[in-house]
């Protein structure tokens, strides 16, 4: 979910990175308090909603509303927390699980590292740690049925982290890449390594006798190299029925409701009449309103595989194609029945923009603009990490995550993405009017945009204009535009001058002239 995803093949071993959000650097002052206007981040990873509640996971941590986004409640920096990312969220059986990592330094490259669970059964008053879930080095065997088969040992934290949390009654399971999946029925005292397909098997079963390993990657534990052991996505589908995915495909889980054994069928490209569009599996979502298997399929290594949209509505027998060429993030469902029919939206973030339907992928419809009139504030770059959809006091909201320009609220009105749109950016709080500062700054034109933040005490037509070192004229942001008072408001600028060209790097003066007399002035530092 949730995730930048960045496969790197080396000699024969896969290293995988997760390369954390964009973050804006905001040094935002007095993060440890916990009641907040806004959430603590901008680069918002899962989305989930507990009754009244909505809880998102961020880059800078957990944060939940339960005034509809009015007001936040921010887990940074608690004790049990810290400043660990959000990587995971979930919800079953009266427990609130939230997966936990951050990035770590080795060989110059930066790779995930997990940091465990937090789980609470009070609804956030108090939190219970989990460990990553980890491997003795003699861990080197499993049962599966009549079957003791051989399983590389995760020893390590790196590349060790929980991507995604599903559940069954009674069970919850985590995907965690290097460490496969795991299950645990104990609220994570004790962990379970859950054997699935190697690569060269479509279907196992408990009964039938094997020898292959549970092994990701080949090395000095052994030759096998299965793409299916490297698990990315889990999600529970009724009482008996886990979906999980891989870089291998989509692997469907059948449990005996009486001896707990699994029964699994994987789907991938090349084993099926009517395949997924790629073997990477990035997020699998599961509707219970319309009995259907979401999942984001990307390219893994199969020349004939392509970036799509893969649903199934016969669990997983065959499946439909839908937004060829897009990486999609995550899920989100809206479910609406009269006295005669189940309605579903399916809402669907993507690198590129949010999609949505009301007629299960036969038309798909994005924003046109997202906009909040209130403060001035539009998302820029069109990527999506998370969505959410929640009915209160007989409105319809819809939740957005973006990659790294906040939290977006719509308040629906008039008809599909038309109505209130509302942007919670974190940001430092200006000390007093006719002030200003620019965020993330120093800034990259390769990598964003750094917003201008600025704060008028009266209503006023606003000029921006940016200047280079030697105060020479690089480029008119705004023209006489006019601005309410007494509040916060954010323009962004890409970097470029007045011929579109991307400014050398170096120091950058902008200077805001609202009205005839109030002038104030912010630097900006550009680095490439």
């Amino acid at each position: 979910m949730k995730k930048i995803l960045i496969l790197i093949f080396i000699t024969g071993e896969l290293a995988f990175a997760q390369l954390f959000p964009q973050e804006y650097k905001t040094d935002i002052q007095n993060l440890s308090k916990i009641s907040r206007s806004v959430p603590t981040g901008n680069s918002i990873l899962d989305i989930i909603f507990v009754e009244d509640t909505i809880w998102i996971g961020t880059s800078r941590g957990l944060n939940k509303s339960t005034d509809n986004g009015n007001s936040w409640t921010s887990f940074y920096r608690h004790p049990d927390f810290g400043e660990e990312s959000i990587t995971s969220l979930g919800f079953s059986e009266g427990v609130i699980w939230a997966g936990t990592g951050h990035s770590v330094e080795r060989d110059g490259q930066n790779l995930p590292e997990g940091s465990g669970l937090r789980y609470s059964t009070n609804y956030g008053l108090t939190w219970h740690k989990v460990s990553q879930p980890l491997d003795n080095e003699n861990d080197t065997t499993v049962i599966y049925g009549v079957n003791t088969l051989r399983a590389l040992p995760i020893t390590t934290t790196i590349n060790n982290i929980n991507y995604d949390i599903g559940f069954t009654p009674g069970s919850v399971w985590i995907s965690t890449f290097a460490g496969g999946l795991r299950r645990t029925t104990d609220r994570g005292e004790t962990w379970q390594r859950v054997v699935i397909p190697p690569d060269y098997l479509n279907e196992i079963n408990p009964d039938s006798a094997y020898s292959f390993s549970l092994q990701p990657v080949k090395g000095r534990f052994g030759n096998e190299n299965n793409l299916n052991h490297r698990v990315f996505s889990v999600a529970g589908a009724g009482d008996t029925t886990i979906y999980v995915g891989t870089a291998g495909g989509i692997n469907r889980g059948t449990i005996n409701s009486i001896t707990g054994n699994i029964s699994w069928k994987k789907f991938n490209r090349l084993n099926s009449d009517e395949p997924v569009s790629g073997n990477f599996v990035t997020a699998i979502g599961y509707n219970s309103g319309s009995n259907s298997v979401w999942a984001a399929t990307w390219r893994a290594e199969g020349q004939t595989e392509f970036n799509a949209i893969s649903a199934s509505f016969d669990r997983g027998e065959t499946w439909r194609i839908f937004l060829e060429d897009e990486k999609a993030h995550n899920f989100a469902f809206r479910n609406f029945s009269d006295q005669t029919y189940t309605y579903t939206d399916v809402i669907i973030p993507t690198d590129r923009g949010v999609f949505r339907s009301s007629n299960l992928g036969s038309s798909w419809f994005s924003p046109i603009e997202v906009r909040d009139f209130s403060n001035s504030l539009t998302i820029i770059d069109p990527v999506y990490y998370s969505a959410g959809h929640n009915n209160s006091g007989n409105l319809d909201y819809f939740w957005l995550g973006s990659g790294g320009e906040g939290l977006v609220r719509l308040q629906e009105s008039g008809g599909m993405w038309n109505g209130e749109w509302k942007i919670l950016l974190a940001s430092e709080p200006l000390p007093s009017v006719s002030e200003t500062y620019a965020f993330p700054n120093p800034f990259s034109p390769n990598l964003g945009y750094t917003r201008i933040k600025f704060r008028l005490g009266t209503q006023s037509a606003v000029t921006i204009r940016l200047f280079d070192f030697g105060m020479n004229l690089v480029r008119t942001l705004l023209q006489n535009a006019p601005r309410d008072g007494n509040q916060d408001h954010f323009e962004f600028w890409d970097g470029r001058d007045e011929q579109g060209k991307i400014v050398p790097n170096g120091v950058y003066f902008y200077r805001i002239d609202a009205g005839s007399s109030d002038t104030f002035y912010g630097k900006i530092l550009v680095v490439r």
